[in-house]
């Protein structure tokens, strides 16, 4: 009889939960799926999204150990005018890491650019103006012969900066015969030379002409890449140049342009060097090719091409900025900025094959 009930009854609770199990896993997987290809998607759609999360928690963080001591205008314009350097010559690298290359010589480009400045002005006696822009067109032609090698004789982006790197760092020390251009004589007799080293107050926050000059240079790249044809192009060639090339794109021409650009923006930087440092040194700036990789990758840009924000870029530059002076003001030893730097690297290089492979 018992048996009978049973039979009558239908399943036990343990088999009608039992039964609805797979459906309800399945259920589940499902959403986490979804929630997992939302949050893909947003940062497919918005590169610089986690570069600007990182600094603002940053930001905060440092805020409430430091107090006013960090958020004061001083402090934080402090910080804009020590990464204007790496801030320009990082977005020069970020055009050139967006079509799958490396730019490994922009540090030399700075520098030298800034040297035939120098030397044109106080060497030859031409107007600074001149001497201007005779680096920014030196900037320019170093930037065309790494386009020309990797375009059209189709060298790797990597070995042919190395070797330019090289070349133009031995130029440099060659041309220069290792001389510094003093600070005194700049402004003495040259002061034009020094003009992104000029200050104004805003509101009691200090800008310089060259942090000006960063910023509005990153907006123009961030609308060029985005709204003009030129800027799909390039991420065209990054994500596929045979695709591309197949699509009516110049794959070399473009690729040529975007080293020459990259070429000029560093020639600005060497002259933005120059009033930032007060002098014309051979020996400035030897690690912003370092640098600069480091806010690109940072900044969310994919080293593999094809992907990322310029405006990114600038957030990963201000993180390094952040973190250099926080720790700073905390006392803390400087190696501790490398090891959290260092860290950063690979997450943002994680976080990057993440979105990749969920995409996929």
């Amino acid at each position: 009889m018992a048996s009978n009930d049973r039979a009558t009854r239908g399943p036990t609770e343990y088999e009608s939960a039992a039964s609805t199990s797979p459906s309800a896993v399945a259920e589940f997987d499902q959403h986490h799926q979804t929630l997992v290809h939302k949050i893909q998607h947003a940062l497919h759609q918005t590169p610089s999204l986690v570069p600007l999360i990182v600094l603002m928690v940053s930001i905060l963080i440092f805020g409430i150990l430091l107090g006013s001591k960090f958020f004061s205008p001083f402090a934080l314009t402090l910080i804009l005018q020590q990464v204007q350097i790496i801030g320009i010559v990082a977005a020069a690298q970020s055009i050139v890491i967006l079509t799958a290359g490396i730019d490994l010589s922009v540090g030399a480009i700075m520098v030298l650019s800034s040297v035939v400045m120098g030397q044109f002005t106080f060497r030859y006696g031409l107007p600074p103006e001149i001497a201007v822009i005779c680096g920014l067109i030196c900037g320019t032609l170093c930037g065309y012969i790494n386009g020309f090698l990797v375009a059209v004789v189709k060298l790797p982006p990597f070995i042919v900066t190395l070797g330019m790197w090289q070349i133009i760092l031995a130029t440099n020390f060659l041309y220069s015969a290792n001389e510094t251009i003093r600070s005194q004589e700049i402004s003495e007799l040259a002061p034009f030379l020094q003009f992104f080293g000029n200050k104004v107050n805003i509101g009691g926050a200090i800008f310089t002409y060259g942090v000006i000059f960063m910023v509005v240079l990153v907006i123009v790249l961030a609308y060029c890449l985005r709204q003009t044809a030129w800027g799909r192009h390039v991420y065209a060639v990054g994500d596929d140049p045979e695709a591309a090339q197949l699509s009516g794109v110049q794959v070399k021409r473009t690729l040529i342009s975007v080293y020459m650009l990259s070429g000029l923006i560093c020639a600005f930087a060497g002259w933005a060097l120059i009033g930032r440092i007060g002098s014309v040194s051979p020996t400035s700036g030897q690690l912003a090719n370092i640098e600069s990789i480091t806010a690109v990758v940072i900044g969310g840009i994919s080293l593999f091409g094809g992907r990322g924000s310029v405006l990114g870029t600038l957030f990963g530059a201000l993180i390094v900025g952040v973190f250099t002076l926080g720790l700073r003001l905390l006392g803390a030893d400087a190696q501790w900025t490398y090891l959290l730097i260092g860290l950063l690297i690979i997450a943002a290089v994680a976080v990057d094959q993440w979105i990749r492979k969920v995409s996929v």
